[in-house]
């Protein structure tokens, strides 16, 4: 009775390594290439926000805002501006929104008060924030970011003057 000793070959040594580095290879690959896919993902997430958060800030003042035409546009300091009124108990506020010195600022004042368009709070830098009211109830917003990136918003409010 004999013992048969299987003989080895090269081949049984070279077929799981090389079948393993495919694997690697393949596995490395796949994760840089969603690595890139998220890079350029929080890149353009990043880019819109300036933007967009603007509008979308605006679009929000104006919705608390809509009542007894409470809504309307002038000036500030020489700046075309979205002017918010408000009445609190006797006394009547504004909102103005507005851009100066590329930073689109808003500035909370009582009705009467002297104010300087530089005196506002600083929402975000922007490259150009135009407001153009379209009719009576309709105004569109366009905001441009530092990166010359335009976004565009159509508000209507409910209230008119």
């Amino acid at each position: 009775m004999g013992f048969r000793l299987k003989r080895r070959h090269m081949i049984d040594f070279l077929f799981p390594v090389a079948l393993f580095f495919v694997f690697a290879l393949s596995a490395v690959t796949l994760i840089l290439l969603a690595a890139g896919i998220y890079r350029s993902t929080t890149e353009n997430s990043s880019l819109q926000y300036t933007s967009r958060t603007g509008l979308a800030y605006l679009s929000e003042k104006i919705h608390q805002c809509d009542e007894n035409g409470g809504v309307y546009l002038g000036t500030l300091d020489g700046c075309d501006a979205l002017i918010l009124e408000q009445q609190y108990g006797e006394d009547v506020y504004r909102t103005y929104i507005y851009i100066w010195e590329e930073n689109l600022k808003e500035l909370f004042i009582k009705d009467g008060v002297e104010a300087s368009a530089e005196n506002g709070r600083t929402i975000l830098e922007v490259r150009d924030f135009i407001v153009e009211q379209l009719t009576e109830s309709l105004f569109r917003f366009e905001c441009t970011d530092m990166e010359e990136r335009t976004s565009t918003a159509f508000i209507g409010v409910r209230s008119t003057r």
